[in-house]
């Protein structure tokens, strides 16, 4: 994370911290490098004057820092101290070393689709704790992801939104960064935890792509597409695509949860680092199997005749019992003498008085293809059904009888 120097106007201490260096600044302030008196680096924001000033602001700002310290996991920068009634109320959490997902995307490209899905399940998995705690980010972007060597780091809750506590945007104003904010920001609707579903899938996007799904352009025009627009994903892997577009649906029903995020992110962040294939969907599998068990006949004719179907197949069988049915009777008009000079075999080569077995081909120990396990399934049904039919009809019959 780029450093900078503290200029004339910024404070020296702040609480029990002593500062270092500018760590930037946004909307709500300026963040320091700071210190305590053990030698613990935090991360410290300082409000700016004007928004100090503001009571409303206040009291939504001591809700956030409330909210904050109900988070539990290791994906978040974790709230060490705060001074709500301070002239200049400020916060100070954990230092996290390390460049933004931002930064690393800019200078270095790209990432492989196994970096991204381990980032992604990791940045899931840190807003099911984020969610639990009744706080909605809001601002959920690669600049505000720290890539620290024990993993992603979740930062910036400037503008998060506590769960049951009354927004302080008015309708159609939009609190976030475009391309980043999901649809019912940009209308002004209610916010829940699906709105950082959205953030996250076009985060994930940025991270495949090197670019933001929704493209550049002014604020307006950004808004819009966010709102009216489909996603391009076009640089987006395979393994990630499908659920990164799930994650920018338009209708916040339409967008998986984070639990279910993380649970499919980390098997593909396993499978890409093994270079496995994308596994298939289950009900995919299941239809595969039934179309390789329901017709066992087709697929022995494909494979042992290259270029021709089931249905030259049988033609074939056809012409040679016909060819067989010449020959018999041909023997049998020359008394028996066997078949003449011009007569062909009309089943090939035989081996032990029986048709050699083709390449390829497989044989039970009769020389008959193995049967329909699902077809014998079907004919014990029916036989078990039709006996108990009969069964009862001669007991009723008996009992009429007697």
């Amino acid at each position: 994370m780029a450093m900078m120097r503290l200029r004339r106007e910024d404070p020296r201490i702040v609480g029990s911290f002593r500062l270092h260096r500018r760590l930037g600044a946004g909307g709500m302030g300026v963040v320091y490098l700071g210190s305590d008196r053990r030698g613990q680096r935090v991360a410290l924001k300082v409000i700016r004057p004007d928004l100090a000033e503001d009571q409303e602001f206040r009291s939504r700002f001591a809700r956030e820092v409330s909210a904050a310290r109900r988070i539990r996991g290791g994906c978040t920068a974790r709230l060490v101290a705060a001074d709500l009634e301070a002239e200049r109320p400020w916060f100070a959490t954990q230092y996290v070393p390390g460049p933004s997902l931002h930064d690393r995307v800019a200078e270095e490209g790209s990432l492989r689709a196994a970096d991204v899905a381990s980032i992604g399940a990791a940045l899931s998995e840190g807003l099911v704790a984020v969610h639990e705690a009744g706080v909605v980010h809001r601002d959920l972007k690669p600049s505000n992801i720290l890539l620290s060597p024990k993993g992603p780091r979740i930062i910036d809750f400037g503008i998060a939104w506590a769960t049951g506590a009354s927004t302080l945007t008015h309708v159609g104003t939009a609190v976030g960064s475009p391309g980043f904010l999901a649809p019912e920001q940009v209308r002004g609707a209610a916010v829940t935890p699906a709105t950082d579903v959205f953030s996250l899938g076009a985060t994930l996007a940025y991270a495949a792509m090197g670019d933001s799904p929704f493209g550049h352009g002014s604020s307006e025009v950004m808004l819009y597409r966010v709102v009216h627009e489909e996603p391009q994903l076009h640089g987006v892997p395979d393994a990630l695509a499908p659920l990164v577009r799930a994650c920018l649906a338009k209708d916040p029903e339409d967008r998986p949860s984070t639990l279910q995020l993380s649970m499919r992110l980390k098997e593909i962040a396993a499978r890409e680092a093994q270079g496995l294939p994308v596994s298939r969907p289950p009900v995919q599998r299941e239809r595969a199997e039934e179309r390789n068990t329901v017709r066992p006949t087709e697929r022995y004719t494909d494979r042992d005749v290259p270029g021709r179907g089931p249905e030259r197949g049988a033609e074939r069988n056809t012409e040679r019992g016909a060819d067989r049915g010449t020959d018999r009777g041909t023997e049998r008009e020359r008394g028996g003498r066997g078949p003449g000079p011009a007569s062909r075999p009309s089943a090939g080569p035989r081996t032990g008085g029986r048709p050699a077995t083709r390449p390829g081909a497989r044989s039970t120990s009769t020389g008959r293809r193995p049967a329909n396990p699902r077809l014998l399934r079907q004919r014990l049904f029916v036989f078990v059904v039709v006996t108990l039919v009969v069964a009862l009809g001669i007991a009723a019959a008996q009992a009429l009888q007697g």
